[in-house]
């Protein structure tokens, strides 16, 4: 055991001190940061100037509305409109002529874009939009929104319906969410924060494997390269070797976690709208470690068998594909957190710790399965580490010709 400590302790004082690492435990707050709040910031962003949109009005009654309602509802920070309604007419040309008209606008700059509204358009609720920007889906929406309002009180007069009385009806209904535990407590949640919750533990993760993975796998086979392999080994046993490198690292993942969460924790209390929800951290911190020690077997493996600086890119590659899926499958998830499909992939061991995690975030799941996906981490924990010592034992030795899988099948039946 003293031979075990005593390479831990090497293997955190040496990575601990590394500018890399120092700069990692303060690049992954910022890194969050940036991909948390910054696309929020810039989503509700209003625009600094404003903008002059076309329009092709068949109806002629529909584009004074549309200026009118424009200059009430979106203004910029100094009370001007931010959208400045640009009727295109001339009562010589047809529409096909408006519309090269228009296009050379848009062409110039003068006009942001252009809306054609054909003259059955109360009828057939048909719009169309050119612009070389179509994917501001903001500026559209809100067109669309005032659009059918105007077209609504169209069709309502046209019926014989008081339109104050049919917009009185139609009323948008705004829904304030609650978060209901099983234990029945309550508390207002909505999707960002529910998100952001997993999806914080989430790339934590994935960040911290991949960075103690590659230092595990670049300390195996820098050692291997040098030889120094060969003077530990005759110090101390494969097993203790193995070890020592797994409690060295696994002490400068969890210190770097601590950090991560008392500046996310930190954070979240001073701000005034808080991103993310830490009442029960301790389920996914349970996820976190199980997760952690299952992908590092699986580094200690993979750096046992490489030869090379690209054999162990290549290595770290495949094992970021896993730790990518859950992020993919995150939408999905809070959308139908007990579907399934993802009470099976809640199961699978190099998916069930991101996923758990994820649907702790959005809603409880069943207790049996819980202790069923940790039975099941635990069992491949053991088999993954009895595999990663087998081989690492035979591997650190063998350098210059890359093993393929019957050899490796073959290191592992040796006793």
């Amino acid at each position: 055991m003293s031979k075990t400590l005593a390479v831990a302790k090497w293997e955190f004082v040496e990575k601990v001190k590394t500018k890399a690492f120092i700069i990692g435990l303060v690049m992954m707050p910022l890194i969050m940061s940036l991909f948390g709040i910054l696309p929020g910031l810039l989503t509700k962003s209003e625009e600094e100037q404003a903008k002059k949109i076309g329009i092709i009005d068949e109806t002629h009654f529909i584009s004074p509305q549309l200026q009118t309602q424009f200059y009430e509802k979106y203004k910029l920070k100094d009370g001007s409109p931010i959208y400045q309604v640009v009727p295109i007419v001339d009562s010589d040309l047809g529409t096909e002529q408006l519309k090269v008209i228009a296009s050379a606008k848009l062409t110039s700059g003068e006009i942001a874009g252009y809306f054609i509204i054909p003259f059955n358009v109360v009828d057939s609720g048909k719009v169309e939009y050119r612009s070389e920007n179509v994917g501001n889906v903001r500026d559209q929406e809100r067109f669309s929104r005032v659009l059918e309002e105007i077209i609504l009180e169209r069709r309502a007069s046209t019926a014989g319906y008081d339109p104050a009385v049919i917009k009185k009806l139609t009323k948008d209904v705004d829904i304030k969410t609650i978060k209901v535990s099983k234990e029945g407590t309550e508390k207002e949640s909505g999707f960002l924060d529910t998100f952001f919750t997993g999806y914080i533990f989430i790339i934590m993760l994935m960040f911290l494997v991949m960075t103690t993975g590659q230092m595990l796998i670049r300390s195996v086979l820098e050692e291997k390269s040098n030889r120094i392999i060969e003077v530990l080994v005759s110090s101390c046993s494969s097993r203790e070797l193995m070890m020592g490198k797994i409690l060295g690292l696994a002490l400068l993942g969890m210190t770097t976690v601590i950090f991560w969460i008392i500046i996310l924790l930190g954070v979240n209390i001073a701000s005034p709208i808080p991103f993310a929800g830490f009442e029960n951290i301790v389920l996914p911190l349970i996820y976190f470690v199980l997760a952690y020690l299952m992908y590092v077997a699986v580094f200690i493996m993979a750096g046992s068998t490489v030869s090379t600086e690209q054999e162990a890119q290549q290595m770290t590659q495949y094992v970021s594909l896993v730790l990518i899926l859950p992020i993919v499958l995150a939408v999905p998830v809070m959308l139908n957190p007990d579907s399934l499909i993802v009470k099976i992939l809640s199961q699978i061991p190099f998916v069930a710790p991101t996923m758990m995690i994820m649907r702790f975030s959005v809603q409880m799941p069943e207790w049996w399965e819980i202790g069923l996906s940790i039975f099941t981490l635990l069992i491949t924990i053991w088999l993954l580490m009895w595999m990663a010592a087998k081989i690492f034992r035979i591997g650190i030795l063998i350098t210059g010709k890359r093993p393929n899988f019957k050899e490796i099948i073959s290191w592992m039946r040796t006793e």
